[in-house]
């Protein structure tokens, strides 16, 4: 109704500013008994013609961003530029012959208000190629906002096809297919595509950003100094306090967790913190870049360094459900939640897992994700044929 309304408002601009234009020229045309020994007032066709035309792309531009069609080119040109500049086209054929999920949706909580996608990032030290981040990035068109939740490596797991194990063993046994399967198994979630990143390639986008600013602590600043979190040695100069870090020593200070955060945090936690942090730091960083010369090829480059099995449509969706809805806050969770988890030195052969509470954990994760109330979340839970 309103698209409705935007779009006649604009149709009534334009013919008023055509009845205007109509109504000078007959004035112009009229004689006048008054000025009849005067020079008649020179016409200036160009000024007349860029007025008309600057009207016009004016006019233009309204109807676009003024309206959902319009804005819908706009949602379908940007998704074009992402899907062509993505690492994606054998992924999503592989996909489509293999029928996406090999999990029941109806084992998994779905809403139409909530759209979660899976975001990892690959290691790969010492030949081994484990996902040390993962995060379930969330966009949720009731509460306007995008959720971001970090799923802890080391949680101990149910993967399909395999041994229980860590949480960031399931690629290197599979795939993103197998790491997709192995979270929706066990947090009861649907996941609609993912997006994932490899470490180098990650150290890349912070140095074509021309590095990210990042606070740090006396301790953290003292442990990247002295040990090899950042690999190339030249780098090891990092200070108490906001420094602007390159793409080494960002990733150095993503895969901290021997000390504690600035603010405190430690362990597996304080690493979810630091990833957040880099993750907002970069965001930041990409924003202020204003000039649409540089913003341009950096974006495409940036995206060329992006592996995902995402689709143009979906693309657009998202973007769309973003802008539609307004959305414009970024929240925080992690899984395990806290007093919903053991940490033994060893579980079913496994050395120092994090052993969830499954139940609670998940009920934690919908009240999150859903808005539930504990309640509905524990009924939502329940009704999942599992």
């Amino acid at each position: 109704m309103q698209d409705k309304r935007d779009e006649e408002r604009l149709k009534q601009q334009v013919i008023d500013i055509m009845n205007e234009d109509r109504l000078i020229n007959e004035q112009e045309n009229l004689p006048n008994p008054q000025k009849a020994g005067t020079r008649k007032k020179k016409n200036h066709p160009v000024l007349k013609t860029v007025g008309i035309i600057a009207a016009s792309l004016l006019i233009i531009i309204l109807l676009i961003v003024g309206t959902k069609g319009g804005r819908n080119i706009l949602y379908g040109m940007a998704g074009k530029f992402i899907y062509s500049n993505v690492n994606n086209e054998e992924i999503i054929k592989d996909y489509e012959e293999k029928g996406g999920s090999n999990l029941e949706d109806k084992a998994l909580r779905q809403e139409a208000y909530v759209t979660n996608y899976l975001i990892f990032g690959i290691e790969e030290f010492g030949g081994a190629r484990n996902t040390d981040s993962m995060m379930i990035a969330s966009v949720n068109s009731k509460d306007k906002s995008i959720k971001l939740t970090s799923l802890l490596r080391d949680s101990y797991v149910e993967i399909p096809g395999y041994k229980p194990n860590k949480l960031n063993s399931a690629y290197a046994k599979g795939g993103a297919r197998l790491l997709v399967d192995t979270i929706e198994l066990n947090y009861k979630v649907k996941i609609e595509g993912y997006v994932s990143v490899n470490f180098n390639a990650f150290e890349n986008i912070v140095d074509l950003l021309g590095g990210v600013s990042i606070e740090l602590g006396k301790e953290e600043a003292k442990y990247l100094n002295k040990t090899n979190y950042i690999s190339k040695k030249s780098n090891r100069n990092v200070k108490p306090g906001v420094n602007n870090l390159n793409g080494n020593q960002v990733m150095g200070y993503v895969r901290v967790r021997k000390v504690k955060t600035l603010g405190g945090a430690n362990n597996d936690y304080g690493r979810v913190v630091r990833q957040q942090r880099a993750l907002a730091a970069i965001f930041d960083s990409y924003i202020s870049t204003k000039n649409i010369f540089k913003i341009l090829p950096l974006t495409k480059e940036c995206l060329g360094y992006v592996t995902t099995n995402l689709t143009q449509d979906q693309i657009e969706k998202a973007m769309a459900t973003v802008v539609e809805n307004r959305i414009s806050t970024l929240d925080t969770f992690r899984i395990p939640v806290d007093g919903a988890f053991d940490a033994p030195k060893k579980y079913n052969g496994v050395g120092y897992p994090l052993v969830l509470d499954w139940e609670e954990n998940r009920i934690e994760l919908y009240q999150f994700l859903y808005n539930d109330t504990k309640e509905e979340a524990i009924e939502a839970l329940a009704s999942l044929d599992q």
